[in-house]
């Protein structure tokens, strides 16, 4: 039974000391999703969020998220032009815990609504930027992961056998995804500080200027496309060039493959949701995906800006592009 928004505020009470709440009210997640959330009004004006975790995978998730929140010191946050949420206190309940920040004004990121060359699509490619531009060591001072390209490469592959494994994947799509992995150009690029799990509701607007990030329990080194394959999710389109462009401008991208790999991304996110549904024995899962990878086959081989091969050659064998890529490491 979902916990009152009364409840959250006598917890809100515990978690900071001198809180006098005088207004509490749901927020968002709704029954089904990781967190009851509250919002809180305290008798100074000052607005809190309190969030406890309904599930084991959003406890991890809340528990990496305040790692990342410590790491991101005053010093690093005046470096973005967006704000994050600041943690506030925490008070055990229930075997977890309730979790209190400050409250981040603003709307999420409607994926939909975003229309090219509009402002909003330009402020959300440099504040990816902004993440992307910080000094690697805040994510290694940390205890952060740092992944290289070979590893990244590593995990793509893995996820492209396993799902191919099942005999539920298009032929054409496991021979697109067996190329991309063979393509040693898509793979060299500069690891960044990423959020890591960046998504539209993760994006916080005021009309044209995103105004705050939530969710940073992703934070790493990592790639950068990472954090821009939500914008692929739907195919390509004159918005996500918006941004794309935005932030290759903002940070003086060389990365010419950038946005192939986030494309690239975008498909596996597909793959990895037909895993999920063959590990929980779900039919109504496994049957969607299917559906989407088929879709997918039938969209990339009739557009040519689907493409996520560099055009490069002679492709290269897995191992080749790996013995390749540590070469480059080792160089640098």
């Amino acid at each position: 039974m979902a916990r009152s928004p009364l409840t959250l505020a006598a917890l809100a009470t515990s978690a900071v000391a001198g809180l006098d709440v005088t207004a509490a009210s749901r927020f968002g997640s709704g029954p089904l999703g990781g967190f009851e959330q509250s919002v809180l009004v305290a008798r100074d004006g000052q607005r809190l969020l309190i969030r406890v975790p309904r599930r084991q995978d959003a406890e991890t998730r809340a528990s990496a998220d305040l790692v990342a929140l410590r790491a991101l010191s005053t010093g690093i946050r005046g470096r973005l032009p967006f704000t994050v949420h600041s943690l506030k206190g925490q008070a055990p309940i229930a075997g977890t815990r309730a979790i209190v920040y400050d409250f981040l004004p603003g709307t999420s990121v409607a994926l939909g609504g975003l229309r090219p060359g509009d402002g909003l699509a330009e402020s959300i490619g440099r504040a990816i930027a902004a993440i992307h531009s910080l000094p690697t060591s805040l994510v290694a001072d940390a205890g952060l992961p740092v992944v290289r390209p070979l590893d990244i490469l590593a995990t793509a592959a893995s996820v492209m056998d396993r799902a191919s494994a099942t005999g539920l994947v298009p032929a054409g799509l496991v021979a697109r995804w067996e190329h991309a992995t063979e393509d040693a150009a898509l793979w060299q690029f500069a690891p960044t500080v990423i959020n890591g799990a960046l998504r539209a509701d993760s994006l916080l607007h005021d009309g044209d200027s995103v105004t705050g990030i939530v969710d940073w329990y992703g934070l790493s080194v990592g790639d950068p496309a990472t954090d821009l394959f939500w914008l692929f999710g739907g195919g390509v389109n004159d918005a996500a060039e918006s941004v794309v462009d935005a932030y290759s401008q903002a940070r003086g991208s060389t990365d010419r493959q950038l946005k192939k790999r986030a494309m690239l991304y975008a498909e596996l996110e597909i793959a990895k949701w037909l895993l999920h549904g063959t590990a929980e024995r779900s039919t109504e899962i496994v049957d969607d995906a299917v559906g989407m990878l088929h879709n997918l086959v039938d969209v990339v081989q009739h557009d040519l800006n689907r493409r996520i091969d560099s055009n490069t050659s002679p492709v290269m064998t897995v191992t080749e592009v790996e013995d390749m890529l540590d070469r480059t490491e080792r160089s640098s």
